[in-house]
């Protein structure tokens, strides 16, 4: 947890060098400047730097308790948790990587994680994760609840079922922040084994009912942990409730994209719980940074205006489906984000051009 340098040696090295009294001043009863016997010592960076106790990141050989840490207590360090059985984890602050291995029968829940997730050698494990990289090798039976801004991985894994986040606590927001994973930016569906079977499928979604608390429960009343106000309602979910891969119920899709602005992501919420109301569906979303050249090209014609709002940061972009969805965008987008900085597909016949257009400029972007 870091490099630990000798105080002792520095110091005496410096001692050495510096004088008490001047020769030349030998017979005199005057001190030369910065000589002074009551002089504080002068104190270094690793002199104030806080002691790291490898324990603190480690959670080894539990059986049957409920762990983890509570917010504010990890800040953005990594942590390793092995040889757990039976066990309820929380993982309620950020993190720079989490390694999982050898873990049976338990409940995790991790919050954002700057790096890397990965999963070794766990079987019938519950989990709900936002990171930038997911993995699994040498896994068995798992639900997956993920938010993720590459492709997740799974590797000589068998019995993986996954499903959007869905999850709250008042820090999640801050923590995705203090992580760098936009909440935008989730490929939950999109994964890739590594290691196929022909014939055999080693990885499915869950239904689109499945509840996250029925999976990873909350702490309970006798836990240090439950204080941490936790809901799994998909309509407080801080990374928003997207359909993935699944299949679209309608032919018709729609393209909304904010660009940045002062309350791009709460706007962006606010469509989504109007549309979601209205009984059309969240396919995907995006969050990603355009150059005026990629505006043209992802854009096409209707791009007079939006030039210069690309160069003031990423947009923000969401696939909503359903039938009568274009006119219903373009409906909200008048009257309820006309001081807004929006790109609407403009009729249905060229909507489905607009989506590839614009997702798959992004999933290039992201290396997808």
């Amino acid at each position: 947890m870091g490099c630990f340098f000798s105080k002792k040696s520095k110091r005496k090295a410096k001692e050495e060098q510096t004088p008490t009294v001047l020769e030349s001043n030998a017979g005199s009863n005057s001190v030369p400047l910065g000589s002074s016997s009551d002089e504080a010592p002068k104190q270094y960076s690793w002199d104030t730097r806080e002691k790291v106790d490898p324990k603190d990141y480690m959670l080894n050989g539990l059986k049957d308790t409920t762990v983890g840490r509570l917010p504010g207590t990890l800040k953005g360090q990594q942590l390793v948790i092995q040889d757990c059985e039976n066990c309820n984890i929380f993982v309620f602050d950020h993190s720079a990587t989490i390694t999982v291995d050898d873990c049976v029968n338990c409940r995790i829940f991790l919050g954002p994680v700057k790096g890397s997730v990965f999963f070794r050698d766990c079987k019938d494990v519950h989990c709900v994760v936002a990171c930038q990289q997911f993995r699994t090798r040498d896994c068995k039976k798992m639900e997956v609840f993920l938010c993720c801004a590459t492709q997740p991985i799974i590797e000589s894994s068998t019995g993986m079922r996954f499903g959007c986040f869905q999850f709250y606590y008042p820090e999640l927001a801050f923590h995705f922040k203090d992580a760098g994973l936009s909440i935008f930016n989730n490929n939950w569906s999109n994964v890739h084994d590594f290691t196929p079977v022909t014939g055999e499928n080693n990885w499915s979604l869950l239904a689109e009912t499945a509840v996250v608390l029925d999976s990873v429960p909350p702490p309970g009343p006798e836990s240090e942990f439950k204080a941490v106000r936790v809901s799994g309602d998909a309509s407080r979910s801080i990374v928003p409730l997207t359909r993935g891969g699944r299949r679209k119920d309608s032919e018709e899709s729609c393209l909304f994209v904010f660009f940045a602005g002062d309350y791009t992501t709460a706007n962006a919420r606010k469509l989504i719980d109007a549309m979601i109301e209205k009984g059309f569906l969240l396919i995907q979303t995006k969050e990603v940074a355009m150059r005026p050249d990629d505006v043209k090209r992802v854009f096409q014609n209707d791009t007079a205006d939006l030039l210069e709002w690309s160069t003031k940061g990423s947009v923000t972009a969401l696939e909503l489906n359903g039938d009568g969805v274009v006119d219903a965008c373009r409906t909200i987008a008048n009257e309820v984000f006309n001081g807004s900085k929006v790109f609407v597909s403009e009729n249905k016949s060229t909507s489905s051009r607009d989506v590839d257009n614009f997702f798959n400029f992004a999933d290039m972007q992201m290396g997808l």
